[in-house]
């Protein structure tokens, strides 16, 4: 039990000497409010000694002494620990027989205390923070329970007094830690009355207006100066429009920043009544990052249905296409089925970037997956989406053709695709591309027609990519040796 008794007292301590720094009022300089209070506590009670004492977990301190020099003593030879342990009013008659004074250096020794009468000092949570009390030299009748009630009246006064200031360095606090929140955060709030074109701003209007803007947001007509000059004159009708009808306030709007350059800035406020005046009291923000990345999705969505409508045109023209050549219906279903895988290994590779441009090895890669035996070498390329969409479907009509009619018809036969472009700035300069297979188990010989599959390898070429495509069947297999002007970047 005993052990539980230390434990609560060790926490009642800690709480109490919590709350006292909730104050702030230790060590801090003498006031008249205070000093006020213990004169005329010591004229009433006729003792030449009052004291509003406050007790840390080292020292007795007095935030008013009347009487005494001394500002502080050591909490041991304190009377005042008494009255937080009793939480309660102590009274010491006579100290010299006192067993909880009688060896005390202030009774023994200078100054010689003998009378001591005082009561707490109470937090606005109950925790005893100190007390208020009265003190004199010669032993003195226990005071009755109506000066006790008095002194405890006093007592009230001086916590009522530091309420007021604690109350008070909390709003500070809380108003700094906001106003460092809103540095930090780009926001800034701001007050206007109109009856008098004053503006009020706080938070962060450096970052928001330039480091000048307290000079120039002085007034509202000061503010206009900041505005872009194409959005002045609406947003200079809106805040008239919300000041004749007393309506909320809402805009999006450009800021010349001196610094920062052309800045958007979003402002929201409403009426607040004080009396007889309404302020319209609200927040500005800068939103310069999400317009941009507004504007930015809103290119991307453009961007993408560009190329889906591009995506959808190349297949119709497939679908159209691949019905007055396929043979049959299996037939037309086989080859529609392999171009447009073709096109999805190109959308592949465009998902995985950007939707703009689309890696060279990343494609092979691709048809790699599709048609194992292709072995590829050349520079990574930066292939914009028209150009990635053809060499897809170029590269799956030859593989197509390679594994029907060409060297992937037997179990040793090879394609290898190697590619090599100019240097940046040679003239002319040019991309050039080989295919060849080899060891295909069939003779290979030059077809008696021209297909759609090599129509569409030309037109992939030569129209598309504005180069040139010629196709030599060697004994070995079919080499294809295409020549591109380059018009891309290597990755």
């Amino acid at each position: 039990m005993a052990k539980g008794g230390d434990q609560g007292a060790a926490e009642a301590e800690r709480l109490r000497l919590d709350t006292l720094r909730e104050y702030r009022i230790m060590d801090t300089a003498p006031e008249p409010a205070f000093d006020r209070v213990t004169r005329m506590v010591a004229d009433l009670f006729g003792v030449p000694v009052a004291l509003i004492s406050l007790v840390d977990d080292r020292r007795q301190w007095f935030k008013s002494a009347h009487g005494i020099e001394a500002r502080e003593t050591p909490r041991e030879y304190s009377f005042c620990p008494h009255v937080i342990a009793e939480n309660g009013p102590v009274v010491v008659a006579d100290a010299l027989s006192d067993p909880r004074s009688r060896d005390n250096p202030l009774v023994t020794g200078d100054p010689g205390f003998r009378f001591y009468a005082g009561v707490p000092l109470r937090a606005h949570n109950g925790a005893v923070l100190g007390s208020l009390c009265v003190i004199d030299r010669k032993a003195r009748a226990a005071p009755s329970d109506v000066d006790i009630a008095r002194l405890e009246d006093f007592a009230e006064i001086i916590m009522a007094e530091a309420d007021l200031r604690r109350i008070g360095a909390e709003r500070d606090e809380a108003r700094r830690t906001l106003e460092r929140a809103l540095d930090f955060s780009g926001i800034a709030t701001w007050q206007y009355d109109p009856l008098t074109d004053r503006l009020i701003t706080q938070g962060a209007g450096a970052e928001l207006w330039g480091s000048g803007f307290d000079a120039v947001l002085a007034t509202g007509n000061g503010f206009f100066d900041l505005v872009h000059p194409d959005d002045r004159a609406q947003l200079r009708a809106l805040l008239e429009e919300t000041v004749a009808n007393k309506t909320p306030y809402a805009a999006e709007y450009r800021i010349v920043n001196p610094e920062r350059g052309v800045r958007w800035n979003a402002v929201r406020g409403d009426w607040v009544v004080h009396s007889d005046d309404a302020m319209l009291t609200g927040v500005s923000i800068d939103i310069t990052e999400q317009k941009s990345r507004q504007e930015n999705a809103n290119l991307l969505m453009r961007e993408l249905h560009h190329r889906m409508r591009n995506l959808f045109a190349t297949v119709s023209a497939i679908i159209s296409l691949t019905r007055h050549a396929a043979r049959d219906v299996d037939d037309y279903v086989e080859r529609i089925s392999s171009r447009l895988d073709a096109l999805n290994r190109a959308q592949n590779v465009l998902l995985g970037s950007n939707f703009m441009t689309g890696s060279m090895h990343a494609l092979m890669r691709e048809v790699e997956a599709s048609f194992p035996r292709i072995r590829w070498s050349g520079p990574d390329l930066l292939l914009p989406e028209n150009a990635l969409v053809a060499m897809a479907l170029l590269f799956n009509e030859l593989a197509t053709n390679a594994a029907k009619h060409g060297a992937l018809t037997g179990e040793n036969g090879r394609v290898a695709v190697s590619w090599t472009q100019d240097e940046e700035g040679a003239e002319g300069r040019m991309f050039r591309m080989i295919w060849a297979e080899s060891g295909g188990d069939r003779l290979v010989v030059a077809p008696d027609r021209t297909s759609f599959g090599t129509l569409l390898m030309e037109r992939s070429v030569k129209n598309n990519l504005g180069g040139t495509i010629e196709r030599r069947w060697e004994p070995g297999g079919l080499v294809v040796e295409i020549a591109l002007p380059a018009r891309w970047r290597e990755a």
